[in-house]
């Protein structure tokens, strides 16, 4: 559910209610029951709440939310839209039996709502977001986030952090970290047998041959060549301003964006409303939208379940893909 003050119940309540989700997998919210049947009733959706004690969700059936709360206590009262100690805790509950449930493979796949980091961090959970937590939680050796939509598939080296430290953080290891995990996510997620991966540079014209900047010459090259030379199909860094239109036509299968706005902004030109975020590096399926709480419009009716209605589809269609891989496995 994410933070059950921010417009994850709505988008949840909208995108079960279409019975398009149904048709694709058992959908089971893990969330604050009272929080879900007042979000039904304000939208006044034709869904009824099915509570339930264990993992085990119904059959799928349109009209139906089958919904798993690991409260201990009922969420008490709560202004929505804003951050609070409480929302924040009950988001990071929601979060610990996701993956407990996932870990015990009750569950093949995680797609969370959005938290509020304020929030969490008010709870004294100290996480700059989902990704650090999911990572601890799951004892990965390293992940990174991948964010999909239309034709791209984008790795990124940082997020968030501002544009004048970017010189410092973007190391050779993270790079190569970086390129190594989109390797990954192409092949063992998407089945992508030998991705071509475009590497894209930091300055303009990838630096014109130290004109403009030598990070090209002096991290992103060498992180490149040391991909490649584990056979990794990844490029020399490339002029950003073209290497995101060739990847929109099919030439890579994925990006490794240095910094947030670089690949942010052609990705949601695209593909807005509709990108989905993946955590790749888990021993776990984990997608979630694209979109933070959204404070401002929370109690409106207006929130866009798209994001959400794309997140859970990519987590089933990743989560069948091992499901067939593994009885492929299994029949040699």
């Amino acid at each position: 559910m994410g933070d059950p003050a921010g417009i994850g119940p709505e988008v949840i309540a909208k995108a079960l209610s279409g019975g398009r989700l149904h048709k694709i997998c058992r959908p089971l919210v893990i969330g604050s029951l009272s929080v879900m049947i007042r979000t039904v009733k304000t939208l006044r959706l034709k869904l009824t709440v099915l509570p339930i004690d264990g993992h085990e969700t119904p059959a799928p059936r349109p009209g139906t939310v089958a919904l798993l709360d690991p409260l201990s206590t009922p969420l008490g009262r709560f202004t929505p839209g804003l951050a609070a100690a409480e929302t924040g805790a009950a988001s990071v509950t929601f979060i610990k039996k996701a993956v407990e449930l996932a870990q015990l493979g009750c569950l093949d796949g995680i797609v969370t709502a959005p938290i509020n980091k304020e929030a969490i961090n008010m709870a004294g959970c100290r996480y700059p977001g989902h990704t650090e937590l999911l990572a601890d939680l799951t004892r990965a050796k390293e992940s990174g986030m991948m964010i999909v939509g239309g034709p791209l598939r984008i790795m990124f080296v940082t997020t968030h952090v501002a544009i004048k430290e970017l010189p410092t953080l973007l190391t050779q290891a993270r790079i190569e970290k970086t390129i190594r995990l989109a390797h990954m996510a192409l092949t063992t997620l998407f089945g992508v047998k030998r991705p071509k991966i475009g590497v894209a540079a930091l300055n303009p014209h990838a630096g014109e041959h130290g004109l403009f900047g030598n990070e090209e010459a002096r991290v992103i090259l060498p992180a490149a060549r040391t991909a490649q030379a584990q056979g990794i199909l990844a490029s020399d860094p490339l002029p950003a301003d073209t290497l995101f239109g060739k990847a929109a036509k099919g030439q890579y299968d994925g990006i490794v964006a240095l910094y947030h706005d670089q690949g942010l902004i052609p990705l949601k030109l695209v593909a807005f409303g509709t990108c989905v975020n993946l955590t790749v590096g888990l021993p776990i399926i984990r997608t979630s939208v694209d979109h933070g709480t959204a404070f401002d419009i929370v109690g409106k009716r207006v929130a866009d379940p798209g994001s959400l209605i794309e997140a859970v589809t990519l987590a089933a269609r990743i989560a069948q893909r091992r499901v067939k891989k593994g009885r492929a496995h299994h029949a040699t």
